[in-house]
């Protein structure tokens, strides 16, 4: 650098264009953008000097000219020049640069620069906020493009011909997040919590402060009439505000129906200080098709509110106003949300959808229902994430709790006169009959199990509602550890209605049947079998004895074989029911195929 007694004298303002053009010998890159002031006025004054200044390596104004500039604006004609490194060249700038532009001189000016800044902002968060995905934070530049999967959801940095995670070929397309008008930009990675956590709203409490002027009998929303009653059977007592409900089913099975006429209950008990509306948004069915079934149900609900969409965001939009008692969507594989690649019902859709109304139902308390489709094996479509963030997952298979009628749904209020068949105490139709004790959920059946023994037959026996391997250790118990001669018999096996006996509390049902058809000795039919057999011929208690038993003695039964180990439990029940307990297949056979003398 030289010396500063050394400054240079370089006129104006072509040797200035000159020096801006070299680089400085002391910088390899090219040096910062040096700022001149040229002036577009006459060729008179733009004749001044410019120093080099060593202590700021620029270049310094004259004297003159630095102080006009301290002490009078830019005149009109003036403009800044601006060295570009990159073309090598001045480009002109209105204001000088690292300067912000002028402060708006008139209210006019001011008002407008206040609206601009007002744009968009709004007293009141919008509900589609919740479902919105943000941008993810990075470089500002060129949005980098991703490649999903159309089958599975999956995404990738780079094209492949066949998926790596479900191996399926030419699913993959290009997706490029790209801003929306009504919606925020994102990707299929970008969202991943649940419930957003804000450290100054969201802190721990402590139990009392959370249970503090609840009443938690009525905090759950009732179901009332036969049909409230079963579904809040299978609820634990009636809808939980905040909860995602996920109901699924076979195509035609009735789930829309169910649910339809799970929201007029849910529309017409409304407590004080409440809000009434419950909305039925549909992406399968116009409204007018839903008005339909309503009219054929003979739902005449007020309350009912019916939309169809497809769109999350916009139906959480729409829904607002009114403030819902709980929110339908019919169904999960219909409904998308824009800041996600991918059609409705994949994978990913489906994954971020049911997530997005998880944090709408926990942050408003507003209970959301969700139906779902199956698969051929009876698995609710979609991932398994949907299923594990849903307070209830409900499948609607063959039901035993209702009847399907034209006008809709009705409770079955004994379901067990479906598993069981009227014969006379003396009927010889009886050998080969028992009746099993068995839980499927809440509710407690009574299911008929049938044995045919056939001695000689060529074949092998059938088995039809309990589990072949099941039967065969069964059978093989009786064989072994009861004494019954089975080897040269075709043992028959169904249980009545198609009903399907997994519960291990159904072996002593089955062991007794198979008995009274080898014997040809009728079981009466005031009895009833609850009891696990093991492979050594003993009974074993299950779960639930009590309840068993309370049922069974409501249904109107005289006696009960029940294991052994289960008497002291069942004692203080004090029923009309007689209690036969048996330790053993041995002691069952003597208590049960005894003459009656």
């Amino acid at each position: 650098m030289p010396h500063p007694s050394a400054a240079a004298m370089l006129p104006s303002p072509s040797s200035l264009l000159r020096l801006l053009r070299r680089p400085h010998p002391r910088l390899l890159p090219p040096p910062p953008p040096l700022l001149t002031r040229l002036l577009s006025s006459s060729p008179a004054d733009a004749a001044g000097w410019a120093s080099y200044d060593p202590l700021t390596d620029g270049l310094a104004p004259p004297a003159a000219a630095a102080a006009a500039s301290d002490s009078e604006a830019p005149a009109e004609g003036e403009a800044w020049g601006v060295f570009d490194a990159v073309t090598g060249r001045i480009v002109m700038k209105e204001h000088p640069p690292y300067s912000q532009p002028p402060p708006p001189s008139s209210d006019e000016e001011r008002s407008k620069v206040g609206r601009k800044r007002s744009v968009g902002v709004k007293d009141e968060a919008r509900w589609s906020s919740v479902a919105a995905v943000g941008k993810a934070r990075g470089k500002a530049g060129k949005e980098r493009a991703s490649y999903v999967c159309g089958n599975c959801g999956e995404g990738f940095s780079q094209w492949w011909g066949t998926c790596r995670h479900c191996e399926a070929m030419g699913t993959l397309t290009k997706y490029v997040p790209g801003s929306d008008s009504g919606a925020s930009v994102g990707s299929h990675h970008a969202f991943r919590s649940w419930i957003p956590q804000k450290s100054k709203e969201m802190v721990p409490q402590s139990l009392q402060q959370v249970t503090k002027g609840v009443d938690q009998s009525e905090w759950r929303i009732p179901l009332s009439g036969n049909f409230g009653m079963e579904i809040a059977r299978v609820l634990g007592g009636g809808v939980v505000p905040g909860s995602l409900i996920l109901v699924g089913g076979d195509p035609g099975v009735g789930k829309s129906s169910l649910i339809l006429q799970l929201a007029s209950i849910m529309s017409e008990n409304i407590g004080a200080g409440e809000s009434s509306a419950v909305v039925y948004v549909s992406g399968e069915e116009s409204i007018e098709q839903i008005g339909n079934r309503a009219d054929r149900m003979s739902i005449k609900s007020r309350n009912l509110y019916l939309y169809s969409s497809t769109d999350i965001e916009d139906i959480l939009d729409k829904i607002q106003p009114l403030s819902p008692r709980a929110l339908i969507i019919d169904s999960i594989q219909t409904v998308y949300l824009r800041g996600f690649a991918g059609s409705a019902g994949n994978m990913t859709q489906v994954k971020e959808c049911t997530s997005a109304l998880l944090r709408f139902a926990k942050l408003t308390n507003i209970p959301v229902i969700l139906i779902g489709h199956v698969t051929k094996t009876g698995d609710i479509a979609g991932p398994r994430r949907e299923m594990l963030i849903s307070s209830v997952v409900a499948i609607s298979e063959k039901s035993f709790r209702f009847n399907r009628r034209g006008y809709g749904l009705q409770p079955v209020l004994n379901p067990t006169e479906m598993f069981l068949t009227e014969h006379d105490s003396d009927s010889e139709i009886l050998a080969g009959l028992a009746v099993a004790v068995v839980l499927d959920g809440s509710r407690t059946f009574a299911i008929e199990v049938q044995a045919l023994c056939v001695s000689g037959s060529p074949r092998n026996g059938e088995v039809v509602g309990i589990p072949r391997n099941r039967a065969d250790v069964i059978i093989s118990v009786l064989m072994k550890q009861a004494g019954l001669k089975l080897q040269d018999n075709a043992v028959f096996l169904n249980v009545v209605s198609g009903f399907m006996l997994t519960e291990t509390a159904g072996d002593l049902a089955i062991a007794a049947s198979i008995c009274s058809s080898f014997l040809e000795y009728p079981i009466p039919n005031d009895i009833a079998f609850i009891g696990e057999v093991g492979l050594g011929g003993e009974l074993r208690t299950v779960p639930r004895m009590d309840k068993r038993v309370l049922a069974i003695a409501k249904l109107g039964y005289k006696k009960c074989v029940v294991p052994k180990t289960s008497e002291k439990l069942l004692r203080p029940l004090n029923l009309e029911l007689e209690i036969l307990p048996c330790s053993n297949l041995k002691e069952v056979i003597n208590t049960v195929f005894r003459p009656q003398g």
